[in-house]
């Protein structure tokens, strides 16, 4: 019986799949196992699996074997990346090789050649032996391996290095598939940022993945293309590749896999180089709807109300990196409407809202968050968001909108909710317009979220406990084993925790006489605030995520 009429016969797919599978086999050239892959038929390791009981070959999960590192670098890294080879045992004269493809007789011939041992090839799926491949040989080893065996790249370091020199070094194709391998691999990996950090015999790249950075496998080699890979880097964002001596700012726009991906770049030179650091935009993301961020009901019901009120401030504080312009974004498509004018100043834009009119600030000819709000009153908008309040003309300006009958939402830079008053006083505000325009103020951070595919139970231990977490007596909290869908740190993906302080009378009565934070958080305790870390302890109870990502994230 053949794979195809196995996987019929188990129900694993339909005859209009296997119809579909031969026209592109047929038109590309694609075999058919792949052909049924590709088109979404039916997922590889459901394929591997019929596959390995047709031919009466083992299948092995990779994440339980015990790779052995020196014979895998014993073999040149340009067959492993090239034929997805993995050796994983070698006894009696006998190498035992993980595969996707069982079918590639020559690269089991070519193996058995450079080793001068039998091959026994064992099914694997390609994504379990790309990633092993990765963490040993290093993101963008194959590359680095051409780049180190021609004379095509010419490695310049020192102060000696030309303009000329690095064009050409970083139009190099091996350069240029370097650089895009560091991007797609980040994009895979759902990083927000890439650090690229020249030290005095290293250059480290590290993602940041899910608000925590991780430290990526490279090749120790990527050390002497670190000119070519930043030259590279500057000519994809239009930087000067001759300024080595002041910071620099720039956006690349790339499409990956036909998504359109936003990168923000920032260039700073350091002791050993420059330093990079990208921050990747998905714009064809899903963007998060308010339900999704993870308020609490009561916050939820509040805040709901807060963005659908005919005019005043409301901003949402915390630091970089707290999902702020996330919680804008999914407060401003809860409310649009036909019958309501949005309007939005931002640095950058970073998503595309449907029905939102959108400008993006361009502060080198003057359109600034100030400028631009003043002249976007003269639209009629009904409800404006300002990316962030920086400075006094800002804030002057969003004031004055919300003087003149229109709902401003905006961003702060405070550490708690209470603190964005404060803040705006300190910028030069009058008290009397501060209490009379903000309605709310709402800090937020994001903890990381458990994994779901390694979630497990546990007993705490409730001496090691911080002392403001309240749990009933036998209660059971939970913790992620590590597995792989979550890089074996137990957590994956993020929620939100706020901190939502509406203001009444007593606490507008704090800002006219210029109160402390404390007295102000005083006061809204006593109104009934929930802090952040509170909120967090409700997310552990409810085993969303664990005591040291709320400790990680909040202070008391």
């Amino acid at each position: 019986m053949s794979i195809a009429e196995a996987l019929l016969e188990k129900g694993l797919i339909t005859p209009e799949h296997l119809s579909a599978a031969m026209e592109l086999r047929k038109s590309k050239g694609v075999r058919l196992d792949r052909a049924l892959v590709r088109l979404g038929c039916i997922d590889e390791e459901q394929l591997l699996a019929v596959t390995a009981e047709q031919l009466s070959m083992e299948m092995v999960d990779l994440s339980e074997v015990d790779i052995d590192v020196e014979m895998l670098r014993s073999l040149p890294a340009k067959l492993v990346y090239r034929k997805h080879l993995l050796p994983v045992a070698q006894c009696d004269g006998t190498l035992t090789v993980a595969t996707s493809d069982p079918f590639d007789l020559y690269a089991f011939d070519e193996l058995r050649l450079l080793t001068g041992l039998e091959v026994k090839p064992v099914l694997a799926p390609t994504e379990q032996i790309d990633r092993i491949i990765k963490t040993h040989y290093g993101v963008g080893g194959e590359t680095i391996d051409d780049m180190m065996s021609t004379d095509d790249v010419e490695v310049v370091n020192g102060p000696a290095e030309q303009t000329e020199d690095l064009l050409e070094m970083a139009q190099e194709a091996s350069v240029i598939k370097l650089v895009n391998e560091i991007f797609l691999e980040a994009i895979n990996e759902r990083a927000s940022d890439i650090h690229i950090e020249p030290f005095e015999n290293d250059l480290s790249v590290r993602y940041r993945i899910d608000g925590v950075l991780h430290t990526m496998a490279v090749p120790a080699q990527i050390r002497r293309f670190q000119s070519a890979i930043i030259s590279r880097i500057k000519i994809m964002s239009k930087l000067n590749i001759a300024e080595k001596r002041l910071p620099q700012d720039g956006r690349i726009s790339i499409r990956v896999g036909g998504k359109q991906i936003d990168v923000r770049v920032s260039i700073i030179p350091m002791l050993y180089g420059e330093g990079v650091v990208l921050r990747i935009l998905n714009k064809s993301q899903l963007m998060f709807t308010l339900p999704d961020l993870g308020m609490a009901e009561d916050n939820f019901g509040t805040f709901r109300q807060l963005i659908s009120r005919p005019h005043g401030i409301l901003l949402v504080t915390g630091p970089t990196g707290s999902g702020k312009t996330t919680t804008l974004y999914a407060a401003l498509q809860d409310i649009v409407s036909p019958q309501i004018k949005v309007l939005t100043v931002e640095d950058p834009v970073e998503y595309n809202l449907t029905g939102v009119n959108q400008i993006q600030v361009a502060p080198k000819i003057g359109l600034t968050f100030g400028r631009g709000l003043r002249h976007i009153l003269r639209h009629d908008p009904d409800v404006v968001m300002i990316g962030e309040i920086r400075d006094l003309e800002t804030a002057e300006a969003a004031v004055q909108s919300a003087l003149t009958g229109h709902l401003v939402l905006s961003t702060l830079h405070t550490n708690d909710a209470c603190s964005a008053a404060t803040r705006l006083l300190d910028m030069g505000m009058e008290p009397y317009l501060i209490a009379s325009t903000l309605e709310a103020a709402m800090a937020q951070r994001l903890v990381r979220t458990i994994c779901i595919n390694c979630k497990e139970p546990y007993e705490p231990d409730h001496r090691a406990l911080p002392a403001d977490l309240e749990l009933e007596e036998g209660q059971v909290l939970y913790r992620g084993a590590g597995c792989r869908k979550c890089r074996q740190t137990g957590y994956r993906g993020r929620t939100g925790l706020f901190e939502l302080m509406v203001l009444d009378e007593t606490i507008r009565q704090k800002i006219m006489s210029r109160a402390t934070t404390g007295e102000m958080l005083t006061a809204a305790k006593a109104a009934g605030l929930r802090l952040l870390r509170e909120g967090g302890w409700m997310k552990v109870r409810a085993g969303l995520t664990t005591p040291e990502e709320v400790l990680r994230s909040t202070k008391l």
